[in-house]
């Protein structure tokens, strides 16, 4: 119906002529054209509403649906991005199968649509996937299943970030089991933050779609007071000011947009401390265009940086964790439980610039049995007071509700995500 209807709009087009107006109305025809096999739906309804109305002359409305038909069809990137997988043993032992086997895919089956479905997926692998030959570990020193890596595929994951604290808590072994699981076996996956060589360290990664290139970085404030392998200053991405500028700058000349995912801030605390607003100002000047950061294990605000030409710079400063099972016996757990996902939108317009054309956030809970042995993750619509009630984390925090996760994000990120 919707080609038989654009079909009899251009031909009513094409034979209706008006004196000075045939020139720009042929435009709009050819435009148009150009698009019919996948003519935008918002496209329809507008040419549909144009057309009701009426008292608009054919060549107005040419000329308004044109317009609009060009910034539509103008290219643009979703991306999404989610916080820490934050391997605890119980979340370690709820992947372990009765047949001996080991599979995670478990932990995405309430997330797995928003991720399939985003051109760019980025995820934040906090431990290293050292496999069970290096023993399976939780806090303070991780190590968790090869299989971990399968789920994040399987997911739609295209992005791994492997520059954390706890990037060497494995040592050089760790390293090297972590890099060649995911150079055998999904060597179309982009590993970045963490090398075993420094020419893969240099190379900088770029995605390109619809002619737009994104290069996305990924840097850690330290490694837990752990060395880096003896000879390898390379094998894990430090924040560092030269470091990062040289980067950045080599960046920006493959690349249309650039995107730097720090692992940064303080522990446990929501609001983003002076330290990142300082690295998020040097980020600026050099010129990043997004920052998405981790670390601090709860989620922190977002905010659009300017400097003084104008120039702006998305920040979120911290997602908080995917997935976790902290046992602590500290109070507030609960807000540990509350991670978000980035949503942004990366266009080109008319004149050529690439910018963010939209972002928002998405609330993720993480829900643990009270026998710690279901454990996965939840958009925060999905979860329900009933699951909180029952949940491993209540008998840790008597706060952890729906209504209060809710509270938090409000705090956090005002109504973004909950309208």
């Amino acid at each position: 119906m919707k080609k038989q209807m654009l079909a009899l709009f251009l031909c009513m087009a094409l034979f209706s002529g008006c004196a000075g107006g045939q020139a720009v109305v042929s435009e709009a025809v050819e435009t148009m054209a150009a698009g019919a096999a996948e003519a935008p739906e918002e496209w329809f309804k507008l040419l549909e509403a144009d057309m009701e109305a009426g008292g608009m002359q054919l060549q107005q409305v040419m000329l308004r649906e044109r317009d609009v038909l060009k910034e539509l069809s103008l290219p643009e990137i979703t991306l999404v991005m989610v916080g820490d997988m934050l391997m605890h043993m119980p979340v370690n032992n709820s992947g372990k199968k009765e047949d001996g086997s080991r599979n995670f895919d478990h932990l995405f089956t309430y997330t797995k649509d928003m991720i399939s479905e985003a051109d760019i997926a980025i995820v934040n692998q906090e431990v290293i996937l050292g496999g069970p030959e290096l023993g399976i570990s939780g806090y303070p020193r991780f190590n968790t299943y090869y299989e971990v890596g399968d789920a994040l595929v399987e997911a739609g994951f295209d992005v791994v970030l492997h520059a954390t604290n706890h990037s060497m808590d494995q040592g050089l072994a760790g390293l090297e089991n972590c890099l060649g699981f995911w150079e055998e076996n999904y060597p179309d996956i982009a590993v970045i933050g963490m090398y075993d060589s420094q020419e893969d360290r240099d190379e900088i990664y770029v995605y390109e779609q619809q002619g737009i290139k994104i290069a996305i970085l990924n840097y850690t404030y330290g490694t837990n007071g752990l060395p880096l392998p003896s000879g390898m200053p390379y094998a894990v991405n430090l924040i560092e000011e030269n470091l990062i500028a040289q980067d950045v700058a080599r960046a920006k000349e493959l690349a249309d947009f650039v995107i730097l995912c720090p692992h940064w801030g303080t522990e446990y605390v929501l609001k983003e401390t002076n330290a990142q607003h300082l690295w998020a100002e040097f980020f600026l000047e050099c010129g990043v265009d997004l920052v998405i950061g981790t670390h601090p294990h709860v989620i922190e605000p977002v905010e659009m940086l300017t400097d003084e030409e104008g120039n702006e710079m998305l920040v979120y400063y911290s997602l908080g964790n995917y997935v976790n099972s902290t046992a602590s016996e500290e109070k507030n757990i609960g807000i540990r439980m509350l991670g978000a996902m980035a949503t942004v939108t990366i266009a080109r317009n008319a004149e050529g610039e690439v910018y963010i054309k939209e972002y928002g956030a998405e609330p993720l809970v993480t829900y643990v049995s009270a026998d710690k042995k279901t454990i996965t993750t939840y958009p925060l619509e999905l979860f329900t007071e009933e699951m909180a009630a029952e949940s491993f984390t209540r008998r840790r925090d008597a706060n952890f509700t729906k209504e209060h996760c809710e509270e938090i994000w409000r705090e956090v990120f005002g109504e973004m995500g909950l309208e």
